[in-house]
């Protein structure tokens, strides 16, 4: 079973070669090949949630080649985790792109199955360097995703987008670099035991090294200050590509949990929890960024970025605690607002194209078709962004504010993030009362007579709406069985806690695990 865990980097790998060499033409064939392969990395997802399931770690090494010589995935609740996320994400992506979308440029689901592959290999990968390998598979898929279908303010977003993605990947380099001078390895299983034995006229320099690490982190997770990026790209992208970066943040996120836990964790000795003192005051600050820029919104495209801006601002916090509830309540968070973000992103697309000139922007336009339904989502949507019962932003936020209790920053914590609802609340309020409320009279036709809905505007198609109604139900059901769900994060984070199991599958599979495949 275990040589089925370099499965979700091959199949999407092999499923984009194919669309660009033997279908580079026939779009139809595409969005089959594209959906099936997306299903079927959606089977394979559970399954290896099923066998992470046991609670042991696995490893998987390329070529046969030991530890911490070669190339080698390993496979944890965590990981397996956070397979599933994407591979059901990449799916609605692709169901969602065939309405349309996929027509207005060349090789959308090429780049998606790309895009695919480089962020399931950042969670499955065991070492520093292939990390940043991953990385830039994920980065290069999401460049040609963001200019999708071209135009003027696309490119200009995309120019920085791309600017600040090579900043930090030439950060990366000199990262990895200096740790791999100190150490030796870049293994994280095999740093994991040596970062504490480092001399000390040598922690200076790794030291540098995990804060360069940490600032590429930072920026793909958006925090404050290197989140500036985010709102100009994510609202200049097509809706699609837009919904399939949600789970991009999540990785600068996933870097920041696995890789500041287990090698720069409570073990590293005088380099032990070495940003702790930085991410939760710097996590509080995104989250007033991001909450004071959802007020502040001219359009539904701005208000949803700056929404994503506040949840990576109330995940760091969670993240930033680095213990066991903190954990269990950023990986219940980290679910919410990926599925939350990405329907959003999704259903604005849907409403500003049935607006007319207005399109999203925040101002009186006649009414559109469908707008009972469209306004019953819109508000699904925004009560799960901001927090509200009883969908899982709710159980996400309480389980963070249980989390902090105990913090140091707890008074300034819990002031912020409640404060910061009251002002996304607000701010949703406001933008959902001027589309579907504050609506102006029918438009006269030229005979006279009204017409009841928008000038050329019919009905919804089924297959935008069923997959915003799919991914606003999965947001229902983490909230429903908040139980089960709880109890699965919570025996992710003890299963991060114990770095030995983790260190023992990749460095002595035959006492762990068991071995990888040729």
């Amino acid at each position: 079973m275990n040589n089925w865990i370099v499965l979700p980097t091959v199949l999407p790998a092999m499923t984009a070669a194919l669309l660009i060499l033997a279908l580079p033409h026939h779009l139809k064939h595409q969005r089959v090949v594209s959906v099936a392969s997306t299903i079927l990395a959606l089977a394979l997802a559970i399954g290896l949630l099923v066998l992470a399931g046991d609670g042991t770690p696995r490893a998987y090494f390329l070529g046969n080649w030991p530890a911490p010589f070669g190339i080698v995935l390993v496979l944890d609740r965590l990981s397996a985790i956070m397979l599933l996320l994407s591979a059901a994400l990449a799916l609605m992506v692709a169901v969602y792109a065939c309405a349309g979308w996929d027509k207005r440029g060349r090789h959308f689901h090429a780049l998606l199955q790309f895009q695919l592959l480089g962020v399931n290999g950042a969670f499955l990968t065991g070492d520093l360097f292939n990390l940043f390998v991953f990385f830039e598979v994920m980065l290069i898929a999401s460049y040609g995703l963001m200019l999708h279908g071209g135009g003027a303010p696309r490119l200009k977003a995309g120019f920085h987008y791309v600017a600040i993605n090579l900043i930090a990947s030439t950060l990366f380099l000199f990262g990895v670099g200096l740790i791999y001078a100190i150490t030796g390895t870049l293994n994280m299983a095999d740093l994991a035991g040596k970062v504490a034995a480092v001399s000390a006229d040598d922690q200076a320099l790794l030291k540098t090294g995990a804060m360069l690490l940490f600032a590429v982190f930072a920026t793909k997770a958006a925090l404050v200050p290197l989140h500036w990026w985010l709102p100009s790209a994510y609202a200049a992208t097509s809706a699609p590509a837009a919904a399939m970066f949600m789970i991009m943040t999540k990785v600068g996120a996933y870097a920041i949990i696995r890789v500041y836990g287990l090698i720069f964790g409570a073990d590293a000795g005088p380099l032990a929890a070495m940003v702790a003192p930085i991410v939760i005051p710097a996590a509080i600050v995104t989250l007033i960024v991001g909450a004071i820029g959802v007020l502040a919104s001219r359009n539904l495209r701005d208000l949803v970025c700056f929404s994503v801006v506040a949840s990576m601002g109330n995940l760091l916090i969670a993240v930033g605690l680095f213990d066991g509830p903190g954990t269990t309540a950023a990986l219940s968070y980290l679910v919410h607002s990926t599925l939350t973000g990405a329907a959003l992103f999704l259903l604005v697309d849907v409403i500003s194209q049935r607006r007319g000139q207005q399109l999203d922007r925040l101002e009186p336009a006649p009414a559109i078709a469908n707008e009972t339904l469209l306004g019953a989502m819109f508000f699904l949507g925004a009560i799960a962004m901001v927090g509200m019962p009883p969908l899982s932003g709710f159980i996400g936020k309480l389980l963070i504010l249980d989390a902090t209790r105990q913090a140091p920053q707890a008074p300034l914590i819990w002031a912020v993030m409640l404060g910061a609802s009251l002002l996304m609340m607000i701010g949703y309020a406001r933008a959902g009362s001027m589309i579907f409320w504050n609506n102006s009279e029918p438009v006269p036709s030229a005979g006279g007579a009204a017409v009841a809905k928008a000038p050329g505007l019919t009905g919804i198609t089924l297959v935008p709406l069923v997959v915003i109604a799919l991914l606003l139900a999965a947001t229902a059901a983490l909230s429903l069985g908040a139980g089960p769900f709880t109890r699965a994060f919570a025996a992710t984070s003890d299963q991060l806690l114990d770095k030995a199991g983790y260190v023992r599958a990749v460095l002595s599979p035959a006492a762990g695990a068991g071995t990888g495949g040729n």
